[in-house]
């Protein structure tokens, strides 16, 4: 049986904003596709509602249990995760020239979602019980330095550089939010710093190309700078009020790509405008600000870790998913959390933000 204390703890005002976000992202699906003859992508709109369902489904699984069998699992939960992305390494299908996708029957899930969630979880268990005498050092690193690396080359060399580099960022904040000394921080400040060039060198040709167009697109306008220059013109047209639903010119001429999934945030700034970003942008503060609350207030180090993890990757998701379609920063296959078209990421999100939710409702229940 559910406790009704937690019942009473549920934050209905948060899981509204879950929603409005959710379902923000089901009509510019369908706005996007909605011109195209493929009868695949004009349907996109209504296979994101299943997703959307299936979501809800994993934020009542998250709600349902205690969070604290995540702490108790967690490296049994860690180890299935890596057996899984070796697998998938090792006899997953070719898609697109990755290797990202277990197919099960009709439905194909990227591991590599599930395994940063699975990352959050190992670290928070990690450092929940903090130091009993003095503050991190650096060998106290070296076992979240292996869970971080092993995550995170598996998912490098699938290829996806992109959420490996997310894994990579998450780490850092867990390493910036412990009782660290201020000499081990500053040492791992440098090191980063020397080897940041290094990894130029194990970079592929595209995506030396994408680093390449980002400070100057110009430079292959029709290749590897494409997707920037129409994302920018996609996001400047839209002016103060929008063009509105289904009209946006980018989108419905198709010289958007990706639409649907990385730079669905251009089809919506084209269509809403700087307007309708503005209300956008203040949802994704509400559920930052208020996952961050929820890490402050949690009754245990735990609790704690795991809503900064969850509320960290949503952060770095959204700011770089927005900062790739305005030209910011490199070309990735970083989804909008809640908005982008995927089961996958949206699934994972459902669940993580309904593991917050369970976080603060247990926070006063003893």
């Amino acid at each position: 049986m559910i406790d009704r204390r937690l019942v009473s703890n549920f934050n209905w005002w948060y899981f509204l904003t879950i929603i409005a976000l959710s379902s923000i992202g089901v009509i510019i699906i369908y706005s996007a596709n909605h011109g195209r003859p493929e009868t695949f992508f004009q349907e996109l709109y209504l296979k994101q509602i299943w997703w959307i369902g299936y979501g809800l489904v994993a934020l009542i699984l998250a709600l349902v249990i205690d969070y604290n069998l995540l702490s108790r699992y967690a490296y049994l939960i860690y180890l299935l995760t890596v057996l899984v992305l070796v697998y998938l390494n090792l006899f997953g299908t070719v898609t697109s020239g990755t290797r990202r996708w277990i197919h099960l029957g009709p439905m194909s899930i990227q591991v590599s979602e599930f395994a940063k969630f699975t990352l959050i979880i190992i670290l928070a268990k990690y450092f929940e019980n903090g130091k009993t005498n003095g503050s991190y050092s650096l060998k106290d690193l070296i076992l979240p330095c292996i869970f971080t690396g092993i995550i995170s080359y598996l998912i490098a060399i699938q290829p996806d550089l992109g959420t490996a580099m997310m894994v990579f960022f998450l780490f850092l904040v867990f390493v910036f939010s412990i009782e660290i000394h201020h000499i081990t921080l500053i040492r791992l400040i440098v090191t980063g710093i020397c080897l940041a060039p290094l990894m130029w060198f194990f970079l592929r040709g595209y995506q030396r190309e994408r680093i390449l167009t980002l400070i100057n697109p110009e430079l292959d306008p029709l290749g590897a700078g494409y997707h920037t220059i129409q994302s920018k013109i996609a996001i400047g047209s839209g002016g103060f009020w929008g063009k509105g639903l289904l009209a946006g010119t980018q989108s419905r001429l198709n010289f958007l790509p990706e639409k649907h999934t990385d730079f669905i945030f251009a089809v919506f700034a084209e269509e809403t405008g700087f307007l309708g970003v503005v209300v956008l942008l203040s949802l994704y503060l509400i559920v930052i600000f208020k996952g961050l609350n929820i890490a402050f207030r949690s009754k245990d180090r735990f609790g704690m870790f795991l809503a900064l993890g969850i509320t960290a990757s949503i952060s770095f998701y959204t700011i770089y998913n927005i900062g790739m379609a305005m030209g910011l920063f490199p070309i990735t296959g970083i989804p909008l959390p809640l908005l982008s078209y995927g089961g996958s990421s949206l699934i994972t999100n459902f669940f993580a933000l309904g593991i917050l939710l369970n976080i603060e409702m247990r926070r006063n229940v003893r």
